[in-house]
């Protein structure tokens, strides 16, 4: 198979470099734009030979041989989608950079028409904004759950030209099936302690809300942990009659990493990376369908 040249927006703590890795999909180089210090950290830790090539708003600047790139991946921020935001949509701050990996996927057809696509946002987004992604990039999406391969609630859209379905209507779907269910629990995957549901909340940025693993049991983060458990925001875990944050090692459960993944980053850190970051298993479904047409294509 021949090496693939990859361009990851968005890129976070490299959840697609893993996951052609652990594919075996050679990779010859891989661009990451990402703006967080610490995600390129724990990039750079596992791949240093990963090319970082910074803010996604320069990228007519950056120095790509465009014509080779293979496969984009894209999760554009949701915070503007999400139920858990401020709804302001496509053109919302953060979620309008959508357009930017629009421009940039356009820019890169010109040069090569069969370049793959990853596009990946948040399940809850509203319709709207779910149709006008789908006519910018001309497929429907699927939508994927990573209930059924970890211990999360993480309802996502992916959007990907790996695999195409036309229906008799003429509209094209993102032709992936749905992951077997692993019957994952999240009383599997905690440390120590109870849990008093089956799967946990979605695995969220604000885990590390200014806030540190010392004063976790404090009586203000007590409260503070029980109306987020009771909100929806944030699993906590019951022990010695106290409550508690999931740990680091669980947190990288939830998300499908090893043990220790994220062991060079604070606690906060890492809660921020796994928490805007793709669930690894889910990545590895579908590229599987990308090494299947890597495979067909040779």
């Amino acid at each position: 198979m021949k090496p693939i040249n990859v361009i990851s927006l968005f890129n976070g703590m490299g959840t697609l470099r893993q996951a052609l890795h652990n594919l075996n999909i050679p990779v010859a180089t891989y661009y990451s734009s990402e703006i967080k210090p610490f995600a390129n950290k724990l990039q750079q830790y596992y791949f240093p030979d990963v090319i970082q090539v910074g803010n996604i708003l320069n990228w007519r600047d950056w120095n790509i041989d465009w014509a080779t790139i293979d496969l984009i991946g894209s999760g554009s921020p949701c915070q503007d989608l999400s139920i858990a935001g401020k709804r302001k949509g496509l053109s919302g701050k953060n979620s309008s950079l959508f357009w930017v990996f629009i421009e940039i996927l356009e820019h890169v057809k010109k040069f090569n028409p069969e370049v793959k696509f990853l596009q990946e946002n948040v399940g809850s987004a509203p319709k709207e904004a779910v149709r006008i992604i789908s006519e910018a990039l001309d497929i429907l999406p699927v939508r994927i759950n990573s209930n059924l391969v970890t211990a999360q609630n993480r309802d996502r859209y992916y959007w990907s030209n790996v695999k195409v379905r036309t229906d008799w209507t003429g509209y094209n779907w993102t032709d992936i099936e749905q992951p077997e269910d692993r019957k994952i629990f999240l009383k599997d995957i905690i440390e120590s302690g109870e849990v008093d549901r089956e799967k946990s909340f979605c695995a969220v940025e604000r885990y590390g809300f200014s806030t540190t693993y010392k004063d976790m049991f404090s009586k203000q983060a007590q409260r503070c942990y029980k109306r987020r458990n009771e909100a929806g925001f944030i699993t906590v875990v019951k022990e010695n009659n106290n409550l508690r944050l999931l740990t680091q090692t669980e947190l990288e459960r939830l998300q499908g990493f090893p043990d220790g993944y994220t062991l060079i980053l604070s606690y906060n850190q890492a809660a921020s990376v796994l928490g805007d970051g793709w669930t690894l298993p889910v990545i590895e479904h579908i590229l599987n369908y990308f090494k299947k047409y890597l495979q067909i294509k040779k």
